[in-house]
C-alpha cells in the first residue's frame, strides 16, 4: 500500500504545544472511546512509526526537532508536525519517549476477508484483557508465520498503546480481526477449512503427541485469569495442553501461545518443504 501524500505541516519554525488543537485531538486517542469513534490510534517510537509508514496507515507524525533531525530519512515524505518536549510527553505513555508519535488509521480486516486469503495459521485471542499479552501474541503470531490474529469476544483493544508497543511493529504485518461473537468465529474458521485447537491446561490431547499439526490450524487462547470459556473449549475440534515437564504450575498466556504457534509453524513448514 503506498504512503499517503505527505507535506510538512505548520508554518516555518512553528512548534506545536500541548495547547495546539491537533495535539489535543491526538492525545485523546489514548482513550478507547476516542479510538473507536475516530478509527485512529497512536503508534510510538521509530520502529512502530517505520512499520506504520510502510503499511500506509499514517495520518500524521508528531516529533521533536531533535527527532526530526535524527530520523530525517525515515520521515522523508511523511506529514510531520514538530512539537515541543511537553507535547511529545503528553502524546506518549512511556517513561522515556523516543521523540516520535504517529497518528494512524486502524487496520481492522473483516474475518471473511482474512479467511478468503486461505490462511494456514491463525491465532484467536478470546476474552483476553491484558494489552501487553495482546501485543505479545501479535508479535509471536507474526514471527511464527500466522497471517491473521483474531480478537474475539470481550477482548482488549489491540490499538491500546501498550498493545501497540508490545507488538513491536507486528500489528502492521498481520490481518487484525475483531469479532464480537467468539462462537460464530469458531464456526467461520472451521467452515474455511481450518482445524480449531483450544489451548487448555487440562486438555485431553498432549501437544507433544499431536501428529497432524501440518494441517491449516487456528489456535484458541483464553483469558489470563480463567482461560477459555467452557463453551469455546467444547466448540473446538480438540483441547490441547502444553505438557509441564518441571515443577511449574502452568504457563502464562503469552508463553503458551508461543509454544503452540511454533509447534504448528514447524509442522507446517516441514509439510511445505516436502510438497
Amino acid at each position: 500500500m503506498p504512503q499517503p501524500d505527505a507535506v510538512r505541516t505548520g508554518q516555518p519554525g512553528a512548534v506545536f504545544t500541548t495547547r495546539t488543537p491537533r495535539v489535543v485531538a491526538a492525545r485523546r486517542l489514548q482513550r478507547r472511546r476516542d479510538r473507536d469513534e475516530t478509527g485512529r490510534f497512536l503508534a510510538e517510537g521509530p520502529q512502530a512509526v517505520r512499520e506504520a509508514l510502510r503499511c500506509g496507515v499514517v495520518v500524521e507524525v508528531y516529533c521533536t526537532a531533535d527527532a526530526l533531525t535524527r530520523h530525517a530519512a525515515l520521515l522523508d515524505g511523511a506529514r510531520v508536525s514538530v512539537v515541543d518536549d511537553d507535547a511529545l510527553a503528553a502524546l506518549t505513555e512511556t517513561v522515556q519517549p523516543q521523540g516520535l508519535v504517529a497518528v494512524c488509521t486502524q487496520r481492522d480486516v473483516p474475518l471473511a476477508d482474512a479467511l478468503r486469503k486461505k490462511p494456514r495459521l491463525v491465532a484467536v485471542c478470546a476474552d483476553i484483557r491484558d494489552p501487553g499479552n495482546a501485543g505479545t501474541v501479535l508479535r509471536t503470531a507474526d514471527a511464527a508465520g500466522a497471517t491473521a490474529v483474531v480478537f474475539a469476544g470481550d477482548s482488549v483493544d489491540p490499538y491500546n498503546g501498550k498493545a501497540v508497543r508490545s507488538s513491536a511493529g507486528s500489528l502492521f504485518h498481520v490481518d487484525v480481526v475483531r469479532a464480537r461473537d467468539a462462537a460464530a468465529t469458531i464456526t467461520a474458521l472451521r467452515d474455511a477449512g481450518l482445524r480449531v485447537l483450544a489451548a487448555d491446561g487440562y486438555g485431553e490431547s498432549d501437544l507433544f503427541e499431536l501428529s497432524d499439526l501440518d494441517r491449516p490450524t487456528a489456535w484458541l487462547f483464553g483469558s489470563e485469569a480463567h482461560g477459555l470459556r467452557e463453551e469455546l473449549k467444547h466448540a473446538a475440534d480438540a483441547r490441547v495442553r502444553v505438557p509441564i515437564l518441571g515443577g511449574a504450575e502452568s504457563l502464562n498466556l503469552a508463553a503458551a501461545a508461543a509454544v503452540c504457534l511454533y509447534a504448528s509453524a514447524k509442522a507446517l513448514n516441514v509439510s511445505k518443504e516436502s510438497m
